[in-house]
């Protein structure tokens, strides 16, 4: 546990610092919509009904889509579109002989609740073969409501699953930072076994392992991984990713 702790500490100043701009532009909310750190309501998997993807892609390559926020966008590397790990884990799979195709939809400084308004948007241009969502980060910096996380990630999967059935789930973890107080940092870590369980995905308990806190290799923010950071990341996504894209190759 104070290992964990120990970890995420430099994630404090992940607040105070500039984020590029998004890569792509979110849908603009509805008449009424929630504000961003509003608790919402996810709609059961069964009845989101809502969302809608676009056309399969053709030919036998697996559409992986990573929903991230700037740990998956790449923020502060040289060239984001090689060196962040979605573009490692299309290396990674061609090496094993899968035929892959990464879309990295991570946009800095996205919250849980923004990427529930931006998922529509994101599916009506993709259609995940498998769909990785690593968003959280941004939560717990903030101290927002582990339940309000909960329900706005499952609100998340809801959509994927209502827009493409067959895709395959990963969920990755996430820590809060400590100063939040312990009963904080439990209810925050529970949220992703939990999504994960409601949703048949595999989990990545943390996204960070083996990063967060180790100076060389995070840039001098302190909190964004550098290139081999992201190497890093890349690993322990893809210990829990290659039997999921075995298992959609094998179907496919």
């Amino acid at each position: 546990m104070l290992r964990r702790l120990a970890l995420v500490l430099p994630l404090l100043l992940l607040a105070a610092c500039a984020e590029e701009p998004a890569p792509v532009p979110p849908a603009e909310p509805s008449a009424g919509a929630a504000p961003e750190d509003a608790v919402t309501t996810a709609p059961a998997a069964s009845d989101a009904g809502s969302c809608a993807a676009a056309a399969p892609a053709e030919g036998d390559t697996l559409t992986v889509l990573f929903f991230g926020d700037s740990l998956t966008a790449g923020y502060g590397l040289a060239d984001p579109e090689a060196q962040a790990y979605p573009a490692l884990i299309e290396e990674k799979a061609r090496e094993a002989g899968l035929p892959v195709r990464a879309v990295n939809a991570g946009v800095s400084g996205e919250t849980s609740a923004g990427g529930l308004r931006r998922i529509e948007w994101v599916l009506g241009g993709t259609r995940p073969d498998v769909f990785v969502l690593a968003l959280g980060a941004n939560d717990g910096l903030r101290g927002l409501d582990p339940a309000a996380m909960q329900a706005n990630l499952e609100g998340i999967l809801a959509c994927v699953r209502d827009a493409a059935p067959e895709a395959r789930l990963v969920v990755a973890g996430m820590e809060a930072l400590p100063n939040y107080g312990p009963d904080y940092g439990v209810r925050f870590r529970a949220v992703f076994p939990a999504v994960a369980e409601r949703f048949d995905a595999v989990l990545v308990p943390f996204l960070l392992e083996d990063v967060g806190g180790v100076r060389r290799l995070n840039q001098a923010d302190g909190v964004h991984p550098t290139a081999e950071g992201q190497r890093v990341m890349a690993e322990t996504v893809w210990d829990a990713l290659a039997p999921v894209l075995r298992e959609a190759a094998a179907a496919s």
